[in-house]
């Protein structure tokens, strides 16, 4: 986890906002980490981020089993192109049901967020790395270069 989120922070203008006691944040996005495209280093409030590590089961967001022992999952939203290429399907088209999302190293269909074109992998290891930091740098240069057609007068 600390590997991708350095990856990820590696990258120019990239704000990791990790929650923590204090910071007003709800007490279950603790210890989890959301990425950002933001220069001017504050968390956006208009735009949601590019990628996010979480490190437990969210309500209603439990099949991927995050509360065993060192699972975590990488979440990525790197554009459909990518999403198609990963999971042979358009993010809208019904999910066939056959990939496990509590299965470890492997590229998958965000579970909740899969038909807006999300992808996800739980706990990440040597079969996935290349392709999570692929995918991660997809969806920094989507998220910088939508920021940029923002900012553009």
């Amino acid at each position: 986890m600390d590997e991708i989120t350095g990856y990820v922070e590696a990258f120019e203008g990239v704000l990791a906002f990790k929650p923590g006691p204090g910071d007003g944040t709800p007490e279950i996005a603790w210890g989890d980490a959301f990425f950002y495209y933001s220069p001017d280093g504050t968390v956006p409030t208009t735009t949601q981020p590019f990628a996010t590590i979480v490190t437990k089961d969210y309500p209603d967001d439990e099949a991927s089993r995050l509360n065993r022992p060192g699972a975590f999952r990488v979440n990525i939203a790197a554009g459909r192109a990518a999403f198609v290429e990963q999971t042979g399907r358009e993010p809208r088209e019904p999910d066939t049901g056959d990939a496990d999302p509590g299965a470890a190293d492997t590229v998958i269909a965000h579970p909740v967020y899969g038909e807006l074109g999300w992808l996800a992998v739980v706990t990440p290891g040597p079969r996935t790395d290349a392709a999570v930091r692929d995918l991660l740098r997809t969806a920094y240069e989507l998220a910088r270069d939508r920021h940029r057609r923002r900012a553009a007068p």
